[in-house]
């Protein structure tokens, strides 16, 4: 019996997954575009080509059904499996893990635009309402996207932290340069004070 660095490991989690093979016609190229925006906005990591996997969850199999469903529409064909790994879990929970991770790292990146914009106000002089609500409006948006990368994140990706960490400073800028536009707009400091 070979060792493939998945012996003593509690797989029970780790070793469930579901496994959609699919089909589609090469043209339009729309249709396949779609089908793999859908799969990584699931957090499927492709295993091979028009072959992709997800841990096994009544979320993911409901998903998946639906998206097997619709490759039908599109004139491909589909199948979806509920499998076993049988070896190469690490391998397969790694790879998991680096789709996460690249997806942190997106967060991470976007943060650092966040803050530059909001750098840039400060630069600009510009404290107004109108440029705080479109900030907490792009803030929601960061918050929602890490908590779907999250949701997802079932085996612990370690770039989870560093995204928080970027969350955070983002959220406290924010309520900085709130405090900023409430005292240029001359209503002094918010009545719920900075958390």
């Amino acid at each position: 019996m070979s060792n493939d660095g998945d012996e003593g490991r509690d797989d029970s989690k780790a070793a469930r997954w579901l496994l959609l093979v699919y089909r589609i016609p090469s043209e339009p190229t729309r249709l396949r575009a779609g089908v793999w925006r859908r799969l990584k906005g699931l957090g499927a990591i492709y295993i091979q080509n028009s072959a992709a996997a997800l841990p096994s969850s009544q979320a993911a199999e409901r998903a998946l059904r639906s998206l097997r469903s619709e490759i039908g529409e599109m004139g491909g064909t589909a199948y979806l499996f509920e499998c076993r790994a049988l070896a190469g879990v690490s391998q397969l929970v790694e790879l998991f893990n680096a789709a996460r991770n690249d997806e942190y790292e997106e967060v991470v990146d976007r943060c650092e635009d966040f803050l530059a914009q909001v750098a840039k106000e400060y630069a600009a002089n510009h404290f107004t309402y109108a440029e705080l609500e479109e900030n907490e409006v792009d803030l929601v948006k960061l918050k929602g996207w890490l908590e779907r990368i999250r949701g997802r994140d079932v085996f612990g990706a370690n770039g989870m932290r560093q995204a928080v960490e970027a969350l955070s400073r983002c959220e406290s800028t924010l309520e900085d340069y709130a405090a900023r536009v409430y005292s240029e707009e001359g209503e002094g400091s918010s009545p719920y004070g900075a958390d």
